[in-house]
């Protein structure tokens, strides 16, 4: 049963930072999309579908059962554990920031640069590393 839950873990994961690293990469196209086009228009819908549909639920289920892993697991006292949580907790943040930045896009409210999303872009990379190292390596 144990190898179901991560199973279904690792395969909400890849869901889930598949949407990270590409929404961003979305907004970088709509933030130099002419506001008010057809562009803008279509990359707000596939956005918006990419968050609803993919994303939310992949990081429900990644949650759920990471949780249930751990709990099985018993690396509630594991100090590695702790810095994974902390930094999949960072990631849960971005993915917020991720929606609050789409709502300004198709809003047309957004200041935010191409450039600015272009940097956003590589924060799931750097946390998404140090996730991996301390899982595998376990180093405390």
């Amino acid at each position: 049963m144990e190898l179901w839950i991560k199973a279904f873990h690792i395969m909400a994961v890849i869901a889930w930072m598949a949407g990270l690293f590409y929404l961003p990469r979305l907004f970088v196209y709509h933030a130099e999309a002419e506001k008010g086009s057809e562009a803008a228009a279509m990359l707000a819908t596939m956005e918006r579908r990419l968050l609803r549909m993919i994303m939310n639920p992949a990081l429900l289920v990644a949650w759920v059962f990471g949780l249930w892993a751990a709990v099985l697991g018993g690396h509630f006292s594991d100090g590695w554990f702790h810095a994974k949580m902390a930094l999949v907790i960072a990631l849960t943040v971005f993915h917020m920031a991720l929606g609050k930045w789409r709502r300004e896009l198709e809003s047309v409210e957004s200041q935010k640069s191409a450039r600015f999303f272009r940097l956003a872009n590589e924060v799931p990379t750097v946390l998404m590393i140090a996730i991996v190292l301390l899982v595998v390596l376990r180093p405390f």
